[in-house]
């Protein structure tokens, strides 16, 4: 861990993250996809975001892909990379949620121990974690960047859910069947934010 010069101070700020999701009319949170590439993350995220947009909730959209064209673009794919990576993420994360916005982030995050540490780092009920559980054969099937077929080719290496591991949740918020309608899944989700007092309606 990256150790801080002794003149670094943190500082405070007047404006609280309270302040900020009385503004917003909701509170901060992420809600972290995470599930093998083609397993549906990205796309029930976007559903999602459109959904609560139309609610008036603020949300921003974090996807592996776009991350990596700039904050993370110095990074390759190996378990150190994949690491800092979401350790990146969970920074950027962090900052969000203290300014009120309910993040979405769709990233294969295939270790469990970095998102247990995204999740310390925010704090109790700012992490909800959505496990989108699609079969291997499934996502195989779909392969809608030809990332599989590369990799079972032998192109690709380091590639989860064929040469490279996938840590399933043991205990995410809640788990969804990525077979099933898109508009289903979102409904569950929606479901989910109110009865955790994320958003009102």
């Amino acid at each position: 861990m990256a150790q801080h010069d002794e003149n670094i101070v943190w500082h405070n700020h007047a404006i609280t993250r309270e302040a900020r999701e009385a503004l917003h009319g909701h509170k901060g949170a992420v809600i972290w996809f995470t599930g093998l590439s083609g397993s549906g993350k990205s796309t029930v995220a976007g559903a999602l975001e459109e959904a609560l947009h139309l609610r008036g909730v603020s949300t921003w959209l974090l996807d592996g892909d776009n991350v990596r064209h700039g904050l993370c673009s110095d990074l390759g794919f190996s378990d150190a990379d994949r690491q800092e990576n979401i350790r990146r993420v969970g920074e950027v994360v962090r900052l969000m949620v203290e300014a009120g916005l309910v993040v979405l982030t769709a990233f294969i995050s295939p270790h469990r121990a970095e998102r247990r540490a995204v999740r310390e780092r925010l704090g109790e009920g700012r992490f909800i974690e959505v496990f989108v559980d699609t079969p291997l054969a499934t996502c195989e099937a779909r392969d809608p960047k030809g990332l599989y077929k590369k990799a079972r080719a032998g192109e690709l290496r380091n590639f989860t859910g064929i040469d490279s591991v996938y840590e399933a949740p043991e205990r995410p918020e809640i788990r969804l069947e990525g077979e099933q309608l898109v508009t289903n899944l979102v409904d569950q989700l929606l479901d989910l934010l109110k009865g955790k007092d994320i958003i009102r309606s």
